[in-house]
């Protein structure tokens, strides 16, 4: 019987000659991330095992992106601790201050990752490197102790279900509608410890960014990992990036799914997650009258560059509504000198926007963003439970940038076509 492309990577990753969906396996691990709220955790953990050396300092990423730059004592104690523990150990992919940018955006960027990989990150949107074709998925913090001091961990092998997408997508219809529409319409149980495997005529014509965007949703529904084929698009941004020689793994034409569910994309139009669940979709058009206090535009899912243009390029000669808060978040550094040098931080502080540091502090209600009781957020980001983004009363809706850009403008959900 053939393999899935994730049955391939893991089983790659094991000395075992074949698996099968719900085998348990021990596995070896090729990155091992944490960031400024979880590696704690996991360094403490790591001492308790008796852990003196991670297993190897090359393949062990620690970001401070969460509450960075510190917004308190609690914060600035646990970036200390990090900081301590990546110069006793040498950790060669350590980042903060202005090297610092969004994890997830910034390993991709930095070739950290490649196609083939087997990464684990002490955060759940560590899928989001599945769209470079390698198997990566969130863990605790014990388990990211356990990868730090010994290059293992074991998983269970998941079934695939595959996602075949074809048709033109319409004007201002990205990736992150794709997802959004999928999550709506499988729940955000639809795919519980399953692999999402990506494909199709659309999925192939999409940018990079976007595929990273759907990745990055995959746990939104409830999955082990999102996944790509490499393909061109991924071989082309990999060019003067990956750090590595990758292997690039095709799933069989006789392959076992759970599942294979095919998408009209060329039906949808943008779409919205309304609160307080991913799931809770619905059309640009079916959004109704909701006045929004704030718009924020950027995070793992939506700050890169691409984003970012599609933003300027609605808000070029508009600016945010009067009562509107727009915070615009470049994903890393690169981006940010990138939107500076094409004039897209001059378009955002014309509509009036801040334009935050890297951060993901918006997007998980930690600083730099926080709602008061009552405040409507349109949000680039990936996730809108109750009391995400603040107030347990705020609400929070899931967009586009391209949404969440005319929002701003307009005051309340919107489409771009409505400018």
């Amino acid at each position: 019987m053939g393999h899935t492309i994730t049955e391939k990577i893991l089983m790659a990753h094991t000395n075992l000659k074949d698996i099968a969906p719900g085998q348990l396996i021990n596995a070896k691990v090729d990155i091992a991330l944490g960031n400024d709220i979880t590696a704690p955790i996991a360094i403490r953990e790591f001492r308790a095992a008796g852990g003196k050396k991670v297993f190897d300092r090359d393949k062990v990423a620690l970001v401070l992106d969460h509450f960075t730059p510190n917004k308190d004592i609690n914060s600035a104690q646990q970036c200390k601790t990090v900081r301590e523990f990546a110069v006793e150990q040498g950790i060669t992919h350590f980042y903060e201050g202005g090297q610092v940018g969004v994890e997830h955006a910034l390993l991709p960027e930095k070739g950290i990752v490649v196609p083939g990989d087997l990464v684990v990150g002490a955060d759940s949107h560590t899928c989001t490197y599945g769209a470079l074709g390698a198997f990566a998925t969130g863990v605790g913090s014990t388990d990211l102790a356990a990868a730090m001091l010994t290059g293992e961990l074991w998983f269970k092998v998941p079934q695939t279900i595959k996602f075949v997408v074809y048709g033109k997508l319409n004007r201002w219809v990205s990736g992150k509608d794709l997802i959004l529409h999928i999550i709506g319409r499988i729940g955000v149980d639809g795919a519980l410890y399953q692999a999402m495997e990506f494909t199709g005529e659309t999925i192939s014509a999409l940018p990079m960014a976007d595929r990273l965007s759907m990745a990055n949703m995959a746990i939104e529904a409830g999955a082990k990992n999102g996944i790509f084929a490499v393909d061109a698009v991924t071989v082309e941004y990999l060019k003067g990036r990956a750090q590595k020689p990758y292997k690039i793994y095709v799933s069989d034409t006789n392959a076992v799914y759970a599942d294979i569910i095919e998408i009209d994309a060329g039906k949808l139009e943008p779409q919205v997650a309304f609160p307080h669940l991913p799931s809770n979709v619905r059309g640009i058009s079916r959004a109704g009258e909701i006045k929004i206090d704030q718009s924020l535009i950027g995070s793992c899912t939506n700050g890169r560059i691409e984003d970012l243009r599609i933003a300027a390029q609605i808000l070029k000669n508009r600016k945010a509504a009067p009562h509107v808060r727009l915070i615009v978040v470049p994903a890393t550094p690169l981006i940010y000198r990138q939107a500076m040098a094409e004039g897209l931080l001059d378009i955002f502080m014309d509509a009036q926007a801040v334009i935050s540091p890297p951060s993901c502090g918006a997007c998980l209600g930690g600083h730099l963003g926080i709602l008061a009781e009552g405040e409507r957020s349109v949000a680039t980001t990936n996730r809108n439970f109750v009391g995400r983004m603040g107030h347990p009363k705020s609400e929070v809706y899931l967009a586009s940038p391209a949404v969440a850009a005319a929002s701003a403008v307009l005051g309340r959900l919107a489409s771009p076509d409505e400018l």
